[in-house]
């Protein structure tokens, strides 16, 4: 259970530098997350087959993501609405 917990917390770090456009070259990446580059590139595409589109801009030298997403793991507590029933009134 916890290489689950670990998969999801690189991916939760990688989509930040994403997000921060701070990724760097996957070289870079792969060595400031202390990971191979093979196992990088099976991250990111877990994250583009879960929905995240990513791309790597050579102008900034930092991958991106084409459009706004955001990503969210865990539970949380759910909002129920609950209709209430008013007694049949004659």
């Amino acid at each position: 259970m916890n290489i689950i917990i670990k998969q999801i917390e690189l991916i939760e770090r990688v989509d930040q530098l994403i997000r921060l456009q701070a990724t760097g070259s996957p070289d870079d990446l792969a060595y400031r997350l202390g990971i191979s580059k093979t196992k990088l590139y099976r991250i990111i595409n877990t994250m583009k087959s879960l929905g995240a589109p990513i791309e790597y801009d050579i102008a900034i030298q930092s991958f991106v993501y084409a459009e706004a997403v955001g990503f969210t793991f865990g539970f949380y507590p759910r909002q129920q609405k609950h209709k209430k029933l008013h007694p049949f009134v004659s």
